[in-house]
Protein backbone atom coordinates (compact mmCIF):
# COMPACT_ATOMS: atom_id res chain seq x y z
CA UNK A 1 0.00 0.00 0.00
CA UNK A 2 1.40 3.27 -0.99
CA UNK A 3 2.30 6.02 1.59
CA UNK A 4 1.65 9.79 0.70
CA UNK A 5 4.04 12.34 2.26
CA UNK A 6 3.41 16.25 1.96
CA UNK A 7 6.01 18.42 1.40
CA UNK A 8 5.88 21.67 2.58
CA UNK A 9 7.88 24.99 1.43
CA UNK A 10 10.67 24.83 3.86
CA UNK A 11 11.99 27.74 5.42
CA UNK A 12 14.17 30.21 3.45
CA UNK A 13 16.09 31.75 6.08
CA UNK A 14 16.59 35.46 6.78
CA UNK A 15 13.13 36.06 7.86
CA UNK A 16 11.14 35.19 4.74
CA UNK A 17 7.67 34.08 4.67
CA UNK A 18 6.38 33.13 1.71
CA UNK A 19 7.49 33.00 -2.01
CA UNK A 20 5.79 33.13 -5.15
CA UNK A 21 6.36 29.69 -7.63
CA UNK A 22 7.84 30.70 -10.47
CA UNK A 23 8.27 27.28 -12.87
CA UNK A 24 7.47 23.35 -11.92
CA UNK A 25 9.99 21.42 -12.55
CA UNK A 26 8.08 17.85 -12.59
CA UNK A 27 4.73 17.45 -13.03
CA UNK A 28 1.84 15.01 -11.66
CA UNK A 29 2.65 11.50 -12.15
CA UNK A 30 6.16 12.17 -12.23
CA UNK A 31 8.86 9.84 -10.79
CA UNK A 32 11.02 11.67 -8.70
CA UNK A 33 13.85 10.96 -6.58
CA UNK A 34 15.42 12.24 -3.44
CA UNK A 35 16.51 16.08 -3.35
CA UNK A 36 15.07 16.10 -6.62
CA UNK A 37 14.23 19.76 -7.27
CA UNK A 38 10.38 20.18 -8.13
CA UNK A 39 10.10 23.75 -8.60
CA UNK A 40 11.64 27.05 -8.95
CA UNK A 41 10.27 29.65 -6.22
CA UNK A 42 11.13 33.72 -5.97
CA UNK A 43 11.50 35.17 -2.67
CA UNK A 44 12.18 38.49 -2.02
CA UNK A 45 16.05 37.65 -2.20
CA UNK A 46 16.49 35.27 -5.03
CA UNK A 47 14.95 32.66 -7.70
CA UNK A 48 16.53 29.35 -5.78
CA UNK A 49 15.41 26.05 -6.75
CA UNK A 50 13.35 23.91 -4.17
CA UNK A 51 14.25 20.20 -3.66
CA UNK A 52 12.74 17.68 -2.32
CA UNK A 53 13.52 15.31 -0.05
CA UNK A 54 11.05 12.32 -0.30
CA UNK A 55 11.56 9.58 -3.53
CA UNK A 56 8.09 8.29 -5.49
CA UNK A 57 4.77 9.77 -7.52
CA UNK A 58 4.54 13.34 -7.80
CA UNK A 59 0.24 13.05 -7.03
CA UNK A 60 -0.30 17.09 -6.08
CA UNK A 61 0.73 20.24 -6.93
CA UNK A 62 0.36 23.80 -4.89
CA UNK A 63 -0.83 25.26 -7.67
CA UNK A 64 0.16 26.77 -10.87
CA UNK A 65 3.26 29.10 -11.65
CA UNK A 66 2.35 32.40 -9.88
CA UNK A 67 1.08 30.95 -6.40
CA UNK A 68 2.52 32.78 -3.86
CA UNK A 69 2.87 30.21 -0.91
CA UNK A 70 3.52 30.40 2.62
CA UNK A 71 6.36 28.72 4.64
CA UNK A 72 4.56 25.57 6.03
CA UNK A 73 2.02 24.80 3.29
CA UNK A 74 2.15 22.05 1.03
CA UNK A 75 4.25 22.29 -1.97
CA UNK A 76 3.79 19.45 -3.78
CA UNK A 77 2.68 15.67 -2.44
CA UNK A 78 4.18 12.26 -2.94
CA UNK A 79 3.04 8.48 -3.05
CA UNK A 80 5.77 6.11 -2.39
CA UNK A 81 5.43 2.36 -1.50
CA UNK A 82 5.34 0.82 1.57
CA UNK A 83 9.12 -0.08 1.56
CA UNK A 84 10.12 3.44 0.58
CA UNK A 85 10.40 3.23 -2.97
CA UNK A 86 7.86 4.23 -5.42
CA UNK A 87 5.77 1.20 -6.73
CA UNK A 88 7.22 -0.59 -9.90
CA UNK A 89 10.81 2.01 -9.54
CA UNK A 90 13.64 1.06 -11.28
CA UNK A 91 14.96 -1.61 -9.19
CA UNK A 92 18.58 -0.40 -9.44
CA UNK A 93 17.88 3.06 -8.11
CA UNK A 94 19.17 4.48 -5.14
CA UNK A 95 18.12 3.24 -2.12
CA UNK A 96 15.39 5.44 -0.33
CA UNK A 97 15.07 4.32 2.91
CA UNK A 98 15.94 7.04 5.73
CA UNK A 99 16.05 6.67 9.60
CA UNK A 100 12.51 7.78 10.37
CA UNK A 101 11.52 5.34 7.13
CA UNK A 102 10.05 8.46 5.41
CA UNK A 103 11.99 7.57 2.49
CA UNK A 104 13.42 11.01 2.24
CA UNK A 105 16.81 12.67 3.10
CA UNK A 106 15.26 15.27 5.95
CA UNK A 107 16.74 18.34 3.67
CA UNK A 108 15.30 21.34 4.35
CA UNK A 109 17.36 24.15 2.67
CA UNK A 110 16.48 25.33 -0.52
CA UNK A 111 19.57 24.59 -3.34
CA UNK A 112 20.43 21.92 -1.42
CA UNK A 113 20.52 18.12 -0.38
CA UNK A 114 22.29 15.62 1.62
CA UNK A 115 23.92 14.60 -1.54
CA UNK A 116 24.46 15.29 -4.98
CA UNK A 117 21.57 16.06 -7.02
CA UNK A 118 20.36 13.49 -9.56
CA UNK A 119 19.33 14.20 -12.97
CA UNK A 120 15.85 14.51 -13.55
CA UNK A 121 13.87 12.00 -14.98
CA UNK A 122 10.90 12.96 -15.75
CA UNK A 123 9.28 9.40 -15.98
CA UNK A 124 5.63 8.76 -15.41
CA UNK A 125 4.42 6.32 -12.67
CA UNK A 126 3.08 3.41 -13.72
CA UNK A 127 1.44 2.24 -10.69
CA UNK A 128 -1.99 2.93 -11.62
CA UNK A 129 -2.07 5.90 -8.31
CA UNK A 130 -4.16 8.51 -9.22
CA UNK A 131 -3.17 11.94 -8.39
CA UNK A 132 -4.47 12.86 -5.06
CA UNK A 133 -5.15 16.14 -3.10
CA UNK A 134 -2.80 17.29 -0.58
CA UNK A 135 -3.58 15.81 2.79
CA UNK A 136 -5.16 17.93 5.29
CA UNK A 137 -2.90 19.17 8.63
CA UNK A 138 -3.05 15.89 10.98
CA UNK A 139 -4.27 18.06 13.54
CA UNK A 140 -7.60 18.94 11.00
CA UNK A 141 -10.28 16.11 11.60
CA UNK A 142 -11.26 13.90 8.46
CA UNK A 143 -13.42 15.63 5.96
CA UNK A 144 -16.76 14.15 5.45
CA UNK A 145 -17.46 12.90 2.05
CA UNK A 146 -19.06 15.47 -0.27
CA UNK A 147 -22.25 14.62 -2.57
CA UNK A 148 -20.86 16.21 -5.52
CA UNK A 149 -17.46 17.46 -6.76
CA UNK A 150 -16.53 20.85 -5.48
CA UNK A 151 -12.98 22.71 -5.72
CA UNK A 152 -10.34 21.74 -3.61
CA UNK A 153 -9.74 23.56 -0.65
CA UNK A 154 -6.50 25.87 0.06
CA UNK A 155 -3.77 23.92 1.63
CA UNK A 156 -3.94 24.48 5.35
CA UNK A 157 -0.12 25.01 7.46
CA UNK A 158 1.61 21.71 8.14
CA UNK A 159 2.01 22.93 11.45
CA UNK A 160 0.29 26.19 13.49
CA UNK A 161 2.17 28.71 14.35
CA UNK A 162 4.14 28.81 17.59
CA UNK A 163 3.44 31.86 18.73
CA UNK A 164 0.74 31.62 21.85
CA UNK A 165 -0.09 34.53 23.66
CA UNK A 166 -1.75 34.72 26.82
CA UNK A 167 -5.34 35.58 27.36
CA UNK A 168 -6.98 38.53 26.61
CA UNK A 169 -4.23 39.60 24.12
CA UNK A 170 -4.87 39.46 20.20
CA UNK A 171 -3.07 36.39 19.02
CA UNK A 172 -0.77 36.98 15.59
CA UNK A 173 0.69 34.45 13.71
CA UNK A 174 4.17 36.78 14.62
CA UNK A 175 5.76 39.83 15.85
CA UNK A 176 6.33 41.14 12.41
CA UNK A 177 2.48 41.07 12.04
CA UNK A 178 2.15 43.35 15.36
CA UNK A 179 4.42 45.76 14.60
CA UNK A 180 3.37 46.17 10.91
CA UNK A 181 0.12 46.87 12.79
CA UNK A 182 1.56 49.30 15.19
CA UNK A 183 3.35 51.38 12.17
CA UNK A 184 0.25 51.28 10.25
CA UNK A 185 -2.01 52.10 12.86
CA UNK A 186 -4.29 49.30 12.74
CA UNK A 187 -6.34 48.32 15.39
CA UNK A 188 -5.80 44.40 15.92
CA UNK A 189 -8.56 44.27 17.73
CA UNK A 190 -11.12 45.32 14.53
CA UNK A 191 -9.66 42.57 12.47
CA UNK A 192 -11.29 39.13 11.78
CA UNK A 193 -8.07 37.20 11.26
CA UNK A 194 -7.73 34.49 8.62
CA UNK A 195 -5.61 32.07 9.89
CA UNK A 196 -6.98 28.65 12.50
CA UNK A 197 -8.82 30.16 15.56
CA UNK A 198 -8.89 33.50 14.08
CA UNK A 199 -5.25 33.51 14.12
CA UNK A 200 -4.40 37.30 12.15
CA UNK A 201 -2.04 36.78 9.56
CA UNK A 202 0.24 39.29 7.98
CA UNK A 203 -2.12 39.53 5.02
CA UNK A 204 -4.79 40.41 7.21
CA UNK A 205 -3.14 43.88 8.27
CA UNK A 206 -2.02 44.57 4.91
CA UNK A 207 -5.57 44.47 3.57
CA UNK A 208 -6.61 46.73 6.28
CA UNK A 209 -3.50 49.28 5.41
CA UNK A 210 -4.50 48.96 1.96
CA UNK A 211 -8.49 49.96 2.57
CA UNK A 212 -7.88 52.63 5.43
CA UNK A 213 -5.74 54.20 2.76
CA UNK A 214 -8.23 53.82 -0.38
CA UNK A 215 -10.68 55.15 1.79
CA UNK A 216 -8.79 58.58 2.93
CA UNK A 217 -7.66 59.33 -0.52
CA UNK A 218 -11.06 59.09 -2.10
CA UNK A 219 -12.58 62.49 -3.03
CA UNK A 220 -15.43 63.79 -0.53
CA UNK A 221 -18.65 64.68 -2.28
CA UNK A 222 -18.84 67.75 -3.67
CA UNK A 223 -21.57 70.39 -1.59
CA UNK A 224 -22.87 72.05 -4.92
CA UNK A 225 -22.67 71.27 -8.58
CA UNK A 226 -19.99 72.64 -10.43
CA UNK A 227 -20.51 74.56 -13.28
CA UNK A 228 -18.66 73.29 -16.99
CA UNK A 229 -15.63 75.80 -17.47
CA UNK A 230 -16.02 78.86 -20.00
CA UNK A 231 -12.68 77.75 -21.32
CA UNK A 232 -13.60 74.74 -22.60
CA UNK A 233 -17.32 73.71 -23.12
CA UNK A 234 -17.05 71.11 -25.38
CA UNK A 235 -13.89 69.04 -23.85
CA UNK A 236 -14.75 65.49 -23.16
CA UNK A 237 -15.27 63.42 -19.79
CA UNK A 238 -11.91 62.57 -18.29
CA UNK A 239 -9.48 65.09 -20.68
CA UNK A 240 -10.66 68.57 -19.08
CA UNK A 241 -7.92 68.68 -15.91
CA UNK A 242 -10.07 65.39 -14.40
CA UNK A 243 -8.73 62.05 -13.79
CA UNK A 244 -10.37 59.14 -15.35
CA UNK A 245 -10.63 55.21 -14.48
CA UNK A 246 -8.15 54.63 -17.80
CA UNK A 247 -6.17 56.86 -17.45
CA UNK A 248 -3.06 54.48 -15.61
CA UNK A 249 -1.95 51.96 -15.15
CA UNK A 250 -1.37 49.67 -11.86
CA UNK A 251 2.19 47.61 -12.21
CA UNK A 252 2.40 45.14 -9.19
CA UNK A 253 5.31 45.02 -7.23
CA UNK A 254 7.61 41.68 -7.54
CA UNK A 255 8.76 40.15 -4.30
CA UNK A 256 11.90 41.68 -4.47
CA UNK A 257 10.14 45.08 -4.99
CA UNK A 258 7.78 44.56 -1.98
CA UNK A 259 11.14 43.74 -0.20
CA UNK A 260 13.01 46.72 -1.25
CA UNK A 261 10.22 49.25 -0.37
CA UNK A 262 9.82 47.63 2.86
CA UNK A 263 13.57 47.51 3.51
CA UNK A 264 14.23 51.50 2.23
CA UNK A 265 11.03 52.93 3.93
CA UNK A 266 12.55 50.82 7.78
CA UNK A 267 16.09 52.48 7.02
CA UNK A 268 14.52 55.99 6.43
CA UNK A 269 12.22 55.48 9.38
CA UNK A 270 15.25 53.66 12.07
CA UNK A 271 18.29 55.04 11.03
CA UNK A 272 19.69 58.33 12.14
CA UNK A 273 21.64 58.93 8.71
CA UNK A 274 23.91 61.77 7.92
CA UNK A 275 25.81 62.23 4.59
CA UNK A 276 29.55 63.98 4.09
CA UNK A 277 31.33 64.04 0.27
CA UNK A 278 34.96 65.07 -1.16
CA UNK A 279 35.90 65.15 -4.55
CA UNK A 280 39.44 63.24 -5.16
CA UNK A 281 41.70 62.82 -8.11
CA UNK A 282 41.83 59.62 -9.35
CA UNK A 283 44.18 59.61 -12.29
CA UNK A 284 46.69 57.51 -9.82
CA UNK A 285 43.77 55.28 -9.28
CA UNK A 286 43.40 54.79 -12.67
CA UNK A 287 47.13 54.07 -13.78
CA UNK A 288 47.20 51.57 -10.80
CA UNK A 289 44.40 49.82 -12.02
CA UNK A 290 46.49 50.02 -16.01
CA UNK A 291 49.52 48.46 -14.52
CA UNK A 292 47.72 45.50 -12.63
CA UNK A 293 45.93 44.33 -15.61
CA UNK A 294 49.66 44.66 -17.73
CA UNK A 295 50.79 42.40 -15.14
CA UNK A 296 48.55 39.87 -14.79
CA UNK A 297 48.06 36.27 -16.64
CA UNK A 298 45.87 35.76 -19.11
CA UNK A 299 42.64 33.52 -17.55
CA UNK A 300 43.70 30.01 -18.13
CA UNK A 301 47.59 30.77 -19.01
CA UNK A 302 50.53 29.40 -16.19
CA UNK A 303 50.59 30.91 -13.64
CA UNK A 304 47.16 32.47 -13.24
CA UNK A 305 45.64 32.76 -10.25
CA UNK A 306 42.44 30.11 -10.03
CA UNK A 307 40.73 32.21 -7.45
CA UNK A 308 40.00 35.36 -10.21
CA UNK A 309 40.52 33.25 -12.83
CA UNK A 310 43.82 35.49 -14.67
CA UNK A 311 40.81 37.91 -15.15
CA UNK A 312 41.18 41.93 -15.10
CA UNK A 313 41.06 43.59 -12.17
CA UNK A 314 38.28 46.62 -11.98
CA UNK A 315 37.87 49.89 -10.33
CA UNK A 316 35.32 48.25 -8.23
CA UNK A 317 37.31 46.04 -6.84
CA UNK A 318 40.34 48.32 -6.36
CA UNK A 319 37.94 50.51 -4.28
CA UNK A 320 36.62 47.74 -2.76
CA UNK A 321 39.86 47.16 -0.91
CA UNK A 322 40.67 50.58 0.24
CA UNK A 323 37.21 50.07 1.99
CA UNK A 324 37.66 47.22 3.56
CA UNK A 325 41.20 48.74 4.98
CA UNK A 326 39.79 51.48 5.67
CA UNK A 327 36.89 49.71 7.95
CA UNK A 328 39.50 47.94 10.07
CA UNK A 329 41.03 51.36 10.98
CA UNK A 330 37.61 52.82 11.73
CA UNK A 331 35.50 49.38 13.07
CA UNK A 332 32.59 51.55 14.12
CA UNK A 333 31.46 51.54 10.80
CA UNK A 334 31.86 48.10 10.26
CA UNK A 335 28.46 47.70 13.17
CA UNK A 336 24.68 47.32 13.71
CA UNK A 337 22.65 49.04 16.01
CA UNK A 338 20.98 46.76 19.16
CA UNK A 339 17.85 47.44 19.51
CA UNK A 340 15.21 46.55 22.40
CA UNK A 341 11.21 45.43 21.92
CA UNK A 342 10.23 49.25 21.19
CA UNK A 343 12.89 50.28 18.47
CA UNK A 344 15.15 52.08 21.47
CA UNK A 345 18.72 51.57 20.47
CA UNK A 346 20.96 49.93 23.23
CA UNK A 347 24.31 48.68 21.66
CA UNK A 348 26.03 48.62 18.84
CA UNK A 349 27.56 45.16 17.69
CA UNK A 350 30.56 45.74 16.04
CA UNK A 351 31.55 42.85 13.49
CA UNK A 352 35.06 41.33 13.17
CA UNK A 353 34.62 40.18 9.63
CA UNK A 354 34.57 42.92 6.79
CA UNK A 355 31.02 41.19 4.73
CA UNK A 356 31.13 43.80 2.10
CA UNK A 357 27.79 44.08 -0.39
CA UNK A 358 28.16 45.74 -3.42
CA UNK A 359 24.53 47.37 -5.74
CA UNK A 360 24.31 45.21 -8.73
CA UNK A 361 21.82 46.56 -11.37
CA UNK A 362 19.91 43.53 -12.77
CA UNK A 363 16.46 42.52 -14.57
CA UNK A 364 14.81 42.09 -11.58
CA UNK A 365 15.96 45.29 -10.21
CA UNK A 366 18.32 46.37 -7.59
CA UNK A 367 20.42 43.81 -5.67
CA UNK A 368 23.26 43.57 -3.23
CA UNK A 369 25.21 40.73 -3.00
CA UNK A 370 27.90 40.07 -0.52
CA UNK A 371 31.37 39.16 -0.69
CA UNK A 372 32.67 37.33 2.71
CA UNK A 373 35.40 38.09 4.83
CA UNK A 374 36.49 40.17 2.39
CA UNK A 375 39.13 41.31 5.02
CA UNK A 376 41.00 38.03 4.24
CA UNK A 377 41.04 38.14 0.36
CA UNK A 378 43.77 39.94 -2.00
CA UNK A 379 42.59 42.61 -4.85
CA UNK A 380 42.76 40.14 -7.35
CA UNK A 381 40.48 37.45 -5.25
CA UNK A 382 38.18 40.56 -4.40
CA UNK A 383 37.69 41.11 -8.08
CA UNK A 384 37.28 37.55 -9.09
CA UNK A 385 34.05 37.18 -6.79
CA UNK A 386 32.70 40.28 -7.23
CA UNK A 387 32.44 39.09 -10.58
CA UNK A 388 31.14 36.15 -10.43
CA UNK A 389 28.40 37.44 -7.87
CA UNK A 390 27.55 40.10 -10.63
CA UNK A 391 27.25 37.29 -13.16
CA UNK A 392 25.05 35.31 -11.09
CA UNK A 393 22.90 38.66 -9.89
CA UNK A 394 22.21 39.32 -13.63
CA UNK A 395 21.31 35.01 -13.95
CA UNK A 396 18.97 35.54 -11.36
CA UNK A 397 21.11 32.62 -9.91
CA UNK A 398 22.14 34.28 -6.46
CA UNK A 399 21.30 32.29 -3.15
CA UNK A 400 19.61 33.92 -0.35
CA UNK A 401 22.77 33.30 1.65
CA UNK A 402 24.74 35.44 -0.92
CA UNK A 403 22.38 38.34 -0.49
CA UNK A 404 22.33 38.58 3.14
CA UNK A 405 24.61 38.98 6.17
CA UNK A 406 26.30 42.17 4.50
CA UNK A 407 27.99 44.67 7.09
CA UNK A 408 28.89 47.56 4.49
CA UNK A 409 27.82 48.61 1.22
CA UNK A 410 29.90 50.27 -1.73
CA UNK A 411 27.83 51.90 -4.32
CA UNK A 412 29.11 52.90 -7.59
CA UNK A 413 26.47 54.92 -9.52
CA UNK A 414 28.85 56.06 -11.68
CA UNK A 415 28.28 53.73 -13.96
CA UNK A 416 24.62 55.52 -14.14
CA UNK A 417 26.45 58.85 -15.01
CA UNK A 418 26.05 60.64 -12.27
CA UNK A 419 28.17 62.62 -9.75
CA UNK A 420 27.02 62.21 -6.78
CA UNK A 421 23.97 60.72 -4.38
CA UNK A 422 22.59 60.33 -0.94
CA UNK A 423 22.34 56.64 -0.91
CA UNK A 424 19.69 55.10 1.74
CA UNK A 425 21.37 53.05 4.04
CA UNK A 426 21.07 49.22 3.70
CA UNK A 427 19.27 48.46 6.76
CA UNK A 428 20.54 46.75 9.26
CA UNK A 429 24.19 48.17 8.11
CA UNK A 430 25.39 51.43 9.74
CA UNK A 431 26.88 53.02 6.80
CA UNK A 432 27.55 53.09 3.03
CA UNK A 433 29.85 54.53 0.35
CA UNK A 434 29.36 55.58 -2.97
CA UNK A 435 31.61 56.36 -5.90
CA UNK A 436 30.14 58.90 -8.61
CA UNK A 437 31.58 58.75 -11.92
CA UNK A 438 35.19 59.86 -13.32
CA UNK A 439 35.61 62.86 -15.53
CA UNK A 440 38.50 65.10 -16.42
CA UNK A 441 38.19 68.31 -14.35
CA UNK A 442 40.62 71.38 -14.03
CA UNK A 443 42.38 70.39 -10.78
CA UNK A 444 45.40 72.22 -8.56
CA UNK A 445 48.71 70.09 -8.96
CA UNK A 446 51.31 71.76 -7.15
CA UNK A 447 50.55 75.05 -7.47
CA UNK A 448 49.73 74.21 -11.00
CA UNK A 449 46.43 74.11 -12.63
CA UNK A 450 46.38 70.75 -14.56
CA UNK A 451 43.27 68.23 -16.01
CA UNK A 452 42.69 65.48 -13.72
CA UNK A 453 40.29 62.07 -13.35
CA UNK A 454 38.03 63.20 -10.66
CA UNK A 455 35.30 61.26 -8.98
CA UNK A 456 33.40 62.28 -5.71
CA UNK A 457 33.20 59.71 -3.25
CA UNK A 458 30.08 60.44 -0.90
CA UNK A 459 29.54 58.60 2.64
CA UNK A 460 26.49 57.50 4.43
CA UNK A 461 26.37 56.91 8.30
CA UNK A 462 24.22 56.01 10.67
CA UNK A 463 25.37 59.23 13.68
CA UNK A 464 23.84 56.99 16.37
CA UNK A 465 27.63 54.59 16.20
CA UNK A 466 29.42 57.39 15.40
CA UNK A 467 29.98 61.13 15.49
CA UNK A 468 31.17 63.32 12.52
CA UNK A 469 34.69 63.70 12.97
CA UNK A 470 34.75 59.66 13.13
CA UNK A 471 32.97 59.51 9.31
CA UNK A 472 35.19 62.55 8.22
CA UNK A 473 38.23 60.62 9.21
CA UNK A 474 37.14 57.32 7.36
CA UNK A 475 36.21 59.23 3.99
CA UNK A 476 39.23 61.07 4.40
CA UNK A 477 41.44 57.46 4.37
CA UNK A 478 39.63 56.68 1.58
CA UNK A 479 40.11 59.70 -0.70
CA UNK A 480 43.83 59.47 0.14
CA UNK A 481 44.06 56.00 -1.36
CA UNK A 482 42.16 56.63 -4.05
CA UNK A 483 44.55 59.60 -4.92
CA UNK A 484 47.78 57.41 -3.71
CA UNK A 485 46.77 54.06 -3.84
CA UNK A 486 50.42 52.81 -2.80
CA UNK A 487 49.36 54.42 1.06
CA UNK A 488 47.74 51.15 1.50
CA UNK A 489 50.84 48.99 1.26
CA UNK A 490 51.12 50.43 5.28
CA UNK A 491 47.98 48.87 6.84
CA UNK A 492 48.11 45.88 4.48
Amino acid sequence: MAAVHVFALPDLGEGLTSAEIVHWLVDVGDVIEVDQPVAEVETAKAVVEVPCPHAGVVTSLAGPAGTELQVGRPLITVAVGSAGEPSDGPADGPARGSEDGAGGSGSVLVGYGTREQPARTGRRARTGLAPQPAPASPSAPAPRPAPAPRPAPAPQPMTEPATRLVDGVVRVVSPLVRRLARDNGVDLRSLAGSGPDGLIRRRDVEAAVITARTAASAPSAPSSIPLPSPASPASPAGTAGTASADDHDVVPLSPLGRHAAEAFTRSRREVADSTCWVDADATALLATRATLNQSAPAAGAPGADSADGGGSIGLLAIVARVCVAALLRFPDLNSQVVTDLDGRATAVRRHRAVHLGFAAQTPRGLVVPVVRDAQALTTAALAGEITRLTTAARAGSLTPAELSGGTFTLNNYGVFGVDGATPIIHHPETSMIGIGRIIPRPWAVNGTLAVRSVAQLSFTFDHRVCDGATAGAFLRFVADAVENPTRLLRYL
